[in-house]
């Protein structure tokens, strides 16, 4: 429970506190995210075009093609301003992963390829990656004993 200090003072600190344009920041997000994956699903197709690929082995050549695209635009700044513009909407897609290790990697560069870049490099990512591991593991353990159940 607040006091009725902490409630006047609540309430005077909410004056000088500018409201946030949530809505504005959700149409930001909503447009530069489906950019994105408007752009991944158009390289997608070409991939399937040009090299007679099927959707299925077009995804592993669209995601290294969007991978790099976002480590090159984070190396020459671009997708840093993308990022403050569009905010989550440039970190759902597998660009914003990108962005991080990339980003993590230039920070720590100065202290060298191995101690620097090496070490660095996962401090970010390296929680994203150990989860995506251990929930494959989990999904993929339960699906063969759902399957070994069901013969």
């Amino acid at each position: 429970m607040l006091t009725d200090e902490q409630k006047r003072y609540q309430a005077n600190i909410e004056l000088y506190h500018s409201k946030r344009p949530v809505f504005s920041n959700s149409l930001k997000a909503f447009i530069v995210g489906g950019a994105i994956c408007a752009l991944a699903q158009w390289i997608n197709n070409v991939y399937m075009n040009i090299f007679d690929l099927t959707q299925k082995e077009a995804m592993s050549p669209t995601l290294a093609t969007l991978i790099l695209a976002a480590a090159l635009l984070t190396g020459f700044g671009v997708y840093d301003k993308l990022g403050q513009f569009a905010g989550a909407g440039s970190l759902v897609p597998v660009t914003g992963f990108s962005n991080a290790m990339t980003s993590a990697a230039l920070e720590h560069k100065s202290e060298g390829l191995v101690f620097g870049i090496g070490a660095n490099m996962f401090k970010l990512t390296g929680a994203v990656i150990a989860f995506g591991v251990l929930s494959a593991y989990v999904v993929g353990l339960t699906r063969l004993l759902v399957q070994m159940l069901i013969q």
